[in-house]
């Protein structure tokens, strides 16, 4: 097996002025460090031989037929603009991903492959991929930029579908209305490009960033992703969108559907999100029922912010603290969209290998990780959580004493400020998240483990002591009984908790690939019968994922399937994203829903024998 490079053999990053998807220099040098370790632990080589067909062909479609379309397509677009997927593939890593696949591959790398890539540079040629994939019934699977890592990355779920990458020639802030405080996006604008583009105007504004800074803004809304600021939801801060449905026809939702005046843009486009009439906005979301070329954006205006962690000293103060973060939420008392973690990610955020602080085989036990935990700034503790507070220094006191007086009631509960801590510390990288910078540092522990990839089990919970310990007693058993090291994140708001559990595994060995999906399986499985479902899911769990909300007799998957039907007749967006399926891919095998991903592990398929 090929061995990793050497430090001083890794390539640079590109930056976001050498390419759309790069860094900020001002990040040059620590995602430098990042992929050197990253590749340190690395024993994958980067490519090896394709056994399959090269390219994959889309189902019920001959060579002949696809090559004639894609001279079609290549007459349309310009060649260099229609790529084949016939390369070796190559995994990457964060900044420099593949749109060909998912580079953390759960079943084997050549399963869920895209047969080419098509780059357009304007919603009007994204309607003219549309108008020309319905003429010639090949699935089109759109994305923004690929960086969907630990839900499907760039994989299209249909293998053989044409992948749109929307990010690399459509990346332009189209706007930013500093008096209004919002922005309209393409779809390649990350995170990273908006925070340097408001700093070199110099607006007093902020973006909400997840925890690493490359994904794409539209991108990330439209999945439902979430950050950490008071404007932590991405989609209900989001007004106005530009959609292409999948006949090709052009969309404008909310305020956008009245023309401005003089053919200029609705003024109140950005400012108003539901307009008249049934508020459509919301179908765009997670599902394949168009692809969205333009959104905006409400951005948060500039404020005093502190952040801070608390440190609780016993695993089972785990229900009394959310019991206390309830309340304080809902008031509104709690600035943000805080963090409560378990300690044994204070040991994965150092960048250190899980063989640093455990040798030996198997999950890090409790024991040796109150150990480590002990020579840490948090001290020997069992739940670190992270908030930050908004305000005029008078205010962001008075709530900091409130927090301090609530949580003083678990004992043996610390409260630290940055000022307290090391440079190094995690917290410094919370707190720059916290106030709308974009940072780097989520990527540390993925050093793990060599190769390490990652699965996201996402469910929500009420912010309820009793229905939090649930969903933890299950991940608790799970990850005992499949092996793995449990790093749980709850994202927590006044009413409801993503419980974000990181299942972290080698993608290089068969055994860890195959436990993980079972533990995936069983996680969603044994939380649905206690009533708690996903918010988002890895594609090849979306069909089971979307199996679970079956009330009454499925009516949520049926009302889906109706739009899918009347929207895309000929099921050429996306088929299976998110578990919705069109017409003429249903009753065909294609849903997977029980154990045929873990069984695929190692080289098995997951499409159907048509």
């Amino acid at each position: 097996m090929a061995q990793n490079p050497s430090a001083k053999s890794v390539p640079r990053p590109p930056t976001l002025a050498e390419r759309h998807s790069g860094i900020p220099e001002r990040l040059a040098s620590i995602a430098q460090e990042a992929k050197e370790k990253l590749y340190s632990k690395k024993t994958l080589p980067e490519s090896v031989p394709r056994l399959r067909e090269v390219p994959r062909l889309p189902p019920d479609t001959t060579r002949e037929s696809f090559d004639r379309a894609i001279v079609e397509l290549r007459d349309s677009l310009g060649a260099e603009n229609v790529v084949l997927n016939d390369k070796p593939l190559e995994d990457g890593w964060y900044i420099e991903h593949p749109n060909t696949h998912d580079a953390f591959h759960i079943v084997d790398q050549e399963e869920l492959v895209c047969s080419a890539v098509v780059y357009p540079e304007s919603t009007a040629e994204v309607q003219s991929i549309v108008k020309w994939a319905n003429k010639h019934m090949i699935p089109i699977y759109p994305i923004s930029m690929g960086r969907n890592v630990g839900y499907g990355g760039s994989a299209p779920r249909v293998p053989g579908s044409v992948v749109i990458d929307l990010g690399k020639r459509m990346n332009k802030i189209l706007k930013i209305d500093a008096e209004n405080a919002s922005c309209v996006v393409e779809p390649g604008v990350s995170y990273f490009a908006l925070y340097e583009e408001i700093q070199r105007r110099k607006l007093p504004l902020w973006i909400d960033t997840p925890d690493l800074g490359g994904g794409s803004v539209l991108g990330n809304a439209t999945d439902r992703g979430v950050g950490y600021t008071p404007y932590g939801d991405h989609f209900a801060n989001h007004c106005g969108m530009e959609v292409v449905l999948p006949n090709g026809e052009l969309l404008r939702t909310g305020m956008g559907a009245m023309p401005g005046k003089n053919g200029a843009d609705n003024p109140t486009w950005q400012s108003f999100q539901p307009a008249y009439g049934p508020y459509s906005d919301g179908i765009f979301s997670q599902s394949n029922f168009g692809i969205v070329c333009q959104m905006g954006f409400w951005l948060m205006p500039e404020t005093g912010h502190q952040s801070y962690m608390i440190t609780f000293p016993h695993d089972n103060d785990f229900a009394n603290i959310v019991e206390i973060i309830r309340p304080l939420a809902q008031q509104r008392i709690l600035g943000n969209i805080p963090q409560l973690r378990h300690v044994i990610q204070e040991l994965s955020v150092t960048g250190l290998p899980k063989s640093h602080w455990f040798p030996g085989p198997g999950r890090v036990p409790r024991d040796v990780v109150r150990k480590h935990a002990s020579s840490l700034p948090c001290g020997d503790c069992a739940w670190v959580f992270y908030g930050t507070q908004y305000g005029d220094p008078a205010s962001i006191k008075t709530q900091l004493d409130m927090i301090k007086s609530a949580f003083s009631k678990i004992h043996g509960s610390r409260f630290f400020l940055p000022s307290d801590l090391p440079p190094d510390h995690y917290i410094h990288s919370r707190a720059a998240v916290c106030s709308g910078v974009p940072v780097l540092r989520e990527l540390d522990w993925l050093n793990w483990v060599p190769n390490a990839a990652h699965l996201f089990f996402s469910p929500i919970t009420p912010t309820r002591g009793e229905d939090a310990k649930i969903v933890h007693d299950i991940n608790v058993r799970l990850h005992k009984k499949y092996g793995f090291d449990l790093f749980p994140t709850l994202c927590v708001a006044g009413r409801e908790m993503h419980y974000i559990a990181n299942i972290i595994y080698d993608r290089s060995s068969q055994d860890e690939k195959r436990r993980a999906t079972a533990l995936m399986r069983d996680l969603i499985t044994e939380a649905a019968k206690e009533g708690y479902g996903e918010y988002r899911t890895h594609l090849l769990f979306a069909d089971q994922v979307a199996g679970t909300y079956n009330w009454n007799n499925n009516a949520l998957m049926r009302f889906n399937e109706t739009l899918k039907d009347a929207l895309d007749p000929n099921g050429i967006l996306a088929p299976g994203r998110n578990g919705i399926w069109p017409k003429n891919f249903r009753g065909k095998g294609w849903q997977l829903m029980g154990a045929e991903v873990e069984n695929a592990v190692g080289g098995g398929a997951i499409t159907p024998k048509l």
